[in-house]
């Protein structure tokens, strides 16, 4: 396979800060009584639009046991959104029609984005504006045509069992280009998730399935020279699919997590203030309400709730060399959203002020230590989460290196696995979550 890409790297961050500097963006915080069409239904105890679609936020109790373990706010949409890729064969160097997408809570309101990123609201014109771009040929899509279609989890911290339709296709021939997408190779990509904030949530959830052990040798390899890729990235192994399916189950059906729907005015430690609603302790996020002005949008005016941050999470993966296999340390984490009790996620998922004083296990302790001395840090990026629902939620990921002997005992919940293994996950329906699956879209394979 070559590697001639249509525009270099240069070009393309070019055509991002055009992008930007041709918008006219402002967003700004409002009271709830200033939101309409939103609005804090009494009589549901949520706060939702008039039509009573797109999303409603509800408040959310999650159990353990009879043990109530946290409360918060969290969105509800039930509907599967749409996040597409293209791609196409280009003078013998395979390409993706990538976007630059405009989102309200976008750090710097621009990033690159998949080709179709669209709710079903959006693809079905119930907000009232233009059918998102390449719609269609998704839809008419043959089987021969696709590379991935699998629907996964989105954070199962902030809503309520919600996932999306992660979708990568092949064309025969070059779609034109257009002001909002371009052409890039996958190398690119990658090189282009090297800069915080600029490659958007979206983008690397789609690009974490692509299904290399699957595809074997026709898979498109943007780093050829990594050596771990070919002992690992087209194999699996049975044993630890049995070791995570174990874990999990176990999770699922021994230690009794389960979450409820309640008002949200039945949050004790929540309050609703004129232009937010704010946690009583320290939390890892809040709601606020936001008027907004976006030029270049399908509708460029409008007003909504945002989950805001309160600061930066950590997410982190610990790696090791295995006999030569690069191996991955990850852990069975149950989250009050989630789709069903559990997923596999990072070695390390730790929200920004998250509440609870409990003491660090040795996986746990060993990262901190290597991250406040910076030993053994191969990927150490600031990243974004998605701007449409969240307002300027950007997380710390962090990939490392350590020997495998210095944790010989591991806590329950952690397995270590190849990435081939991690990879046939990925074409199951909610086995890996979010948080995992970005990590692993970092790695330069």
């Amino acid at each position: 396979m070559s590697d001639k890409p249509l525009h270099d790297l240069s070009e393309l961050l070019d055509w991002v800060k055009d992008r930007y500097r041709k918008l006219e963006v402002k967003v700004d915080s409002i009271s709830i009584n200033d939101c309409a069409p939103w609005y804090y239904d009494e009589t549901e105890g949520c706060i939702r639009n008039q039509k009573r679609d797109f999303f409603q936020i509800y408040g959310l109790r999650q159990y353990r046991g009879d043990e109530l373990i946290a409360e918060q706010p969290v969105i509800v949409q039930d509907e599967i959104g749409f996040l597409g890729i293209i791609s196409c064969n280009i003078g013998g160097t395979w390409h993706y029609l990538m976007q630059a997408k405009i989102e309200p809570g976008n750090v710097n309101v621009v990033q690159i984005s998949p080709t179709l990123q669209a709710t079903r609201s959006n693809f079905t014109g119930k907000h009232g504006g233009r059918i998102p771009e390449y719609l269609e040929v998704f839809l008419h899509a043959k089987p021969s045509d696709i590379i991935v279609d699998q629907i996964q989890s989105e954070q199962s911290s902030r809503f309520l069992r919600k996932r999306n339709r992660n979708v990568i296709i092949r064309i025969e021939e070059m779609l034109p280009e257009t002001d909002s997408h371009k052409w890039m190779t996958l190398r690119q990509i990658k090189e282009l998730m090297r800069h915080d904030n600029l490659v958007n949530m979206d983008t690397r959830t789609v690009l974490s399935c692509m299904p290399y052990v699957l595809m074997g040798e026709e898979a498109d390899v943007p780093f050829d020279n990594k050596k771990y890729f070919y002992k690992t990235a087209w194999t699996m192994d049975m044993t630890t699919i049995a070791e995570l399916y174990h874990e999990i189950n176990d999770m699922k059906m021994l230690e009794d997590y389960r979450s409820k729907i309640i008002s949200l005015a039945n949050l004790d430690s929540w309050e609703m203030r004129d232009k937010e609603i704010a946690c009583r302790e320290e939390y890892p996020f809040r709601v606020i309400f936001c008027d907004i002005h976006i030029e270049g949008r399908e509708v460029t005016h409008w007003r909504q709730p945002l989950f805001a941050s309160n600061g930066r999470a950590v997410f982190g993966l610990i790696s090791c060399d295995d006999n030569g296999v690069l191996k991955f340390l990850v852990k069975v984490r149950p989250e009050p959203g989630c789709f069903d009790v559990a997923e596999i996620g990072p070695t390390i998922q730790k929200e920004h002020k998250a509440s609870g004083n409990r003491t660090l296990d040795e996986v746990e302790k060993l990262f901190s230590d290597r991250l406040d001395t910076g030993k053994g840090i191969i990927v150490d990026r600031i990243l974004s989460e998605e701007g449409g629902r969240f307002y300027q939620e950007e997380n710390r990921n962090v990939i490392m290196r350590v020997d495998k002997d210095e944790i010989p005992d591991l806590p329950k919940g952690y397995v270590w696995s190849d990435y081939g293994t991690l990879n046939i996950l990925t074409q199951i329906n909610n086995c890996l979550n979010i948080q995992l699956r970005n990590l692993l879209s970092l790695l330069e394979l």
